[in-house]
């Protein structure tokens, strides 16, 4: 089974959302589906099913590998870089 490499990477406590929503959404006017969190600096980024795929964006911009849900209720995290949830 594939393992993730970049978990234990991550900073401790994880960072804070910097901001409610997507902001790259919110300048070009479109709706975010769900809401990711970059576990690197707190980068709020919408999913792939969004129309713009900001979270993908974001990792592909910084290399910041690992993000988690940012949806109520849901507890999960996915690594970009090694293509599994953590």
């Amino acid at each position: 089974m594939k393992q993730c490499t970049h978990v234990e990477a991550l900073p401790h406590p994880e960072p804070a959302p910097l901001g409610e929503t997507c902001p790259e959404c919110l300048r070009e006017g479109t709706d975010p589906v769900q809401l990711r969190l970059c576990l690197t600096c707190g980068h709020v980024g919408c999913c792939d099913s969004s129309p713009h795929r900001h979270a993908t964006r974001h990792h592909r911009e910084t290399g910041h590998p690992v993000m988690r849900t940012h949806e109520p209720g849901e507890d999960w995290r996915w690594c970009f870089v090694d293509h599994v949830l953590v």
